[in-house]
């Protein structure tokens, strides 16, 4: 997505990411002061949440929650981090398991540990000091045009060393990770697949397999993947998300029987989204409100049809078509959150020599 945007950011014609803000009227709750207390929420571009859902946080809170996109995730956090002690608003939203030990160490969050987190798996509780919270999860996966390789007779890949093969040149699409959240997801799950010593070879056959790369998600999966609604691309594989099949049935522009397109589950890195209060917020008590909200029921029912990921909490009812349609990966690719953070640069670094030196 541009960077830190999912499938549902891009089908503008059916819903507007980028979230609400407050209404600012005065609260409903019995003895709430008649002008509420307001908590700005800074978010990436792509967070969205239902109206009735904010709404109702703020008859049942009496706060006013304003919230504010600022930029892709990796901006958002640039952000935080430069106002780290004078922030720019209360509580934040986006911050992923690959950015959040940077954000941490820059003293960015206050530590809040909400008694909601009983109802989290403690597999997405990945910074045991609190200082983030996990809020939803999702996979960057390779995604197929189903249609494309029917037509032609020719299995569609189902495993990341599939795209080196000599049937498949030309026919694949990245994102650069320097640009691109989901090109730094897919770079990551090559490291954590072939290992530090078999990575970059994997990527220099797929330079040489005329692989495609472009600057962001927007582009690669609506201007060059073939199996997009409304795009008008030639390549049939694509880096984008697990429930980017879901999102091509939810916005269809007629019923579908199935997804056009599907996701390879064997080639999914997992990435978790957290939320945390900022530290020097003049509203603390009700910015942990907020955290509380975000992992709450209303919420996490909102998310996936809102911003096409998966919530963390356990029993939450998922929507038909994610019941229906929504690949998980068994056994989703993943590096530490530390390792990841020390080598980051360094690994980006690494791959633009091997693409474009």
């Amino acid at each position: 997505m541009s960077v830190g945007v999912r499938p549902i950011a891009l089908f503008l014609a059916f819903a507007a990411s980028g979230g609400c803000t407050g209404s600012g009227e005065p609260s409903s709750v019995p003895n709430a002061p008649a002008e509420p207390v307001t908590v700005t929420l800074l978010t990436h571009d792509s967070f969205d949440a239902s109206r009735s859902v904010v709404r109702g946080f703020e008859l049942e809170s009496g706060i006013d929650l304003r919230i504010v996109p600022a930029g892709d995730a990796g901006q958002l956090v640039n952000r935080a981090i430069l106002s780290a002690g004078n922030p720019e608003g209360d509580v934040l939203f986006g911050v992923d398991d690959n950015l959040f030990p940077e954000a941490i160490e820059a003293g960015v969050f206050e530590r809040y540990e909400s008694p909601s987190l009983e109802h989290v798996d403690d597999a997405y509780e990945l910074d045991p000091t609190h200082a983030v919270t996990p809020i939803d999860r999702g996979d960057v996966c390779l995604n197929v045009d189903l249609g494309y390789f029917e037509d032609r007779g020719v299995a569609p890949p189902d495993d990341l060393a599939d795209l080196i093969a000599p049937d498949l040149r030309g026919l694949t699409v990245v994102e650069n990770p320097a640009t691109s959240t989901p090109g730094l997801a897919f770079v990551l799950a090559t490291i954590a697949r072939f290992g530090e010593d078999g990575w970059q070879d994997y990527w220099r056959d797929l330079r040489a397999n005329d692989v495609l790369v472009v600057d962001g998600w927007e582009q690669a999966y609506f201007g060059e993947f073939s199996g997009a609604g409304g795009g008008e691309g030639e390549r049939p594989v694509v880096v984008s998300y697990a429930t980017s099949p879901v999102a091509e049935v939810v916005f269809a522009e007629g019923p579908l029987d199935g997804a056009p397109t599907a996701a390879v589950t064997d080639s999914c890195y997992r990435q978790v989204e957290f939320a945390g209060v900022l530290a020097g917020t003049e509203h603390p008590e009700e910015a942990r409100r907020v955290i509380d909200f975000l992992l709450s029921r209303p919420f996490q029912e909102d998310v996936p049809l809102r911003m096409f990921v998966f919530p963390v909490s356990d029993g939450v009812e998922l929507p038909t078509a994610f019941v229906r349609w929504a690949e998980e990966p068994a056994d989703p690719l993943a590096l530490p959150p530390e390792r990841v953070a020390a080598e980051r640069e360094a690994w980006v670094r690494t791959w633009t020599d091997l693409m474009f030196g």
